[in-house]
């Protein structure tokens, strides 16, 4: 057990199933609390989830995250009751089987993997700076690493759909790209921001139509439990890259990205959609 994270805080997306979920058991029962922002109420009948929604260690914030809405009054009721966050896990995703779009118009991976971690950054930053770790851990995926093409004009409104290594895996890339090319910027002020890849996991999404029929058989006998996903992400947070800032990790290892000379445009354009649109709201 890490006594070091005993009393901190901790905001968990997509803390309801899977990864998420697994991550929030574990933070818990090492001490931490949990935020958790999620779209709904808590329904696994699970000691530990119980008992921390009892004492008030897990304290459950609703919001649909693809909509910027519901998003905001979430974020506002944060702010309003919390005083410090010492690490946000940007964990909610989305693997549809078809083209979908968010309420904003754009499509709803890039709106769910690379605008809204960069939103509840720029919103929740002056409360993580009150918090002593001051880290944030943007969940990625390995898929970055297989595309030969990345278009960031595509992405708000694509023509194609491919499943997986489409735009799963360019909205995942984006999500590390602005990552690095902010990190520097935050480092300056006092925040460490990493990505990571959990590896390949048994949850609803890896098992919903969103992935590859072909890949199924495999998911079922190759795939981990998520708890193995949780623990990566709880190593990029508190292991032997604590300290590093603005990498990529993969399988515990610092791992190189290709088109990083894009990571400025994205940068660019999620900060233009936080600026432009959400604070408009």
């Amino acid at each position: 057990m890490n006594t070091e994270i005993r009393n901190k805080v901790s905001l968990v997306t997509g803390a309801k199933s899977g990864v998420g979920y697994e991550l929030t058991k574990r933070l818990l029962s090492e001490g931490m609390q949990v935020i958790a922002l999620i779209r709904s109420d808590f329904q696994y009948n699970d000691f530990i989830i119980h008992e921390a929604l009892k004492n008030n260690n897990l304290r459950v914030y609703k919001a649909d995250l693809s909509d910027y809405k519901s998003l905001k009054a979430a974020l506002k009721d944060i702010k309003s009751n919390e005083e410090r966050i010492d690490v946000i896990f940007n964990n909610a995703g989305v693997m549809p089987d078809k083209i979908l779009y968010s309420s904003q118009g754009r499509e709803m991976q890039f709106e769910v993997h690379a605008v809204v971690p960069y939103i509840i950054f720029m919103e929740l930053r002056e409360i993580v700076l009150k918090g002593e770790m001051r880290t944030i851990v943007n969940t990625s995926s390995n898929s970055l690493l297989m595309l030969k093409r990345f278009e960031l004009e595509t992405l708000e409104k694509p023509i194609h759909f491919k499943k997986l290594v489409g735009g799963y895996a360019a909205t995942k890339l984006a999500l590390s790209l602005w990552t690095q090319a902010a990190s520097q910027t935050a480092y300056a002020e006092g925040i460490e921001i990493r990505s990571v890849c959990p590896g390949a996991n048994k949850t609803p999404m890896s098992g919903g139509s969103g992935m590859p029929i072909l890949l199924l058989p495999f998911r079922n006998l190759l795939f981990s439990h998520p708890s193995k996903g949780a623990a990566r992400l709880y190593e990029a947070a508190f292991g032997e890259n604590r300290g590093k800032t603005g990498v990529f990790i993969h399988k515990g290892k610092i791992t190189p990205i290709k088109f990083m000379q894009e990571g400025r445009g994205v940068l660019g354009k999620v900060d233009s959609i936080y600026e432009q649109e959400f604070l408009t709201i």
